[in-house]
């Protein structure tokens, strides 16, 4: 990633004090990563129909082996004229290497989602990096496009609609959203009767070797400066990939 940092011109070089500080992780001798546990609080599912909850959550495995799982959000009340909600499958923001399905952040955002459109949504954790670099993100998308289509888990086989679905991501997550949503076009015919509508790209991370306009404007940026976004390239790209 350092072609990155040296693509930028002299005059505005790109100036970040620690990155490592900066999203709280600690690299590990490992490869691994140790995360601040309170960065990115988690929220429980709520999946008892509470009369004062207006939408239901509850968490359902998609591969053991992998450990990948999914959050499932139920609108409580049920549409008029059917009772089949259209689906969002969506995937978390975290560039990469940060969150999970149950991170507050995210669930209080696809529960609002799920309310307000009406929506069944299916909020999908995927392995995370470095611990699991690309493209193992973008292999649990896939494999959670598939399950979903198989699956009989009872929300989703009684209320969702399957010829209505919209696959949707965050940040890193449309970034995830995008490459799944290419791979699974060329495998459209095995998707059948399920027809996916639309690719929403919510933010979505993307980055190259070289800086465009707006990451050379944006060097001192107090949230997200280019060389924290490159360090989160650094940890989710292959070894050796630039």
């Amino acid at each position: 990633m350092s072609d990155q940092t040296k693509a930028a011109p002299s005059s505005n070089p790109t100036v970040v004090d620690d990155p490592y500080k900066r999203l709280e992780i600690t690299l590990n001798p490992n490869g691994s990563l140790t995360r601040k546990p309170s960065r990115f609080p988690n929220t429980s599912a709520t999946p008892d129909p509470d009369p004062t909850v207006p939408v239901l959550s509850k968490d359902v495995t998609i591969n053991q082996t992998t450990h990948t799982w999914a959050r499932v959000f139920l609108p409580r009340q049920k549409p008029l004229d059917t009772n089949k909600f259209p689906l969002i499958v969506y995937y978390h923001a975290g560039g990469f290497i940060h969150c999970s399905a149950a991170s507050t952040i995210f669930h209080v955002f696809c529960s609002k989602m799920a309310l307000e459109l009406q929506a069944i949504v299916v909020s999908v954790d995927y392995r995370l990096a470095p611990e699991h670099r690309l493209p193992a993100a973008y292999d649990d998308a896939i494999e959670a496009l598939l399950w979903i289509k198989t699956t009989q888990e009872e929300w989703l086989a009684q209320y969702a609609n399957f010829t209505t679905c919209f696959v949707m991501g965050s940040s890193s997550g449309g970034n995830i959203a995008y490459h799944a949503g290419i791979r699974v076009a060329e495998e459209a015919d095995g998707l059948r009767p399920w027809k996916i509508r639309g690719l929403i790209m919510h933010q979505p991370f993307f980055g190259g070797s070289v800086k465009v306009e707006s990451e050379l404007r944006l060097v001192n940026d107090p949230v997200l400066p280019p060389g924290v976004g490159d360090l989160m390239w650094e940890l989710a790209l292959p070894i050796g990939a630039d």
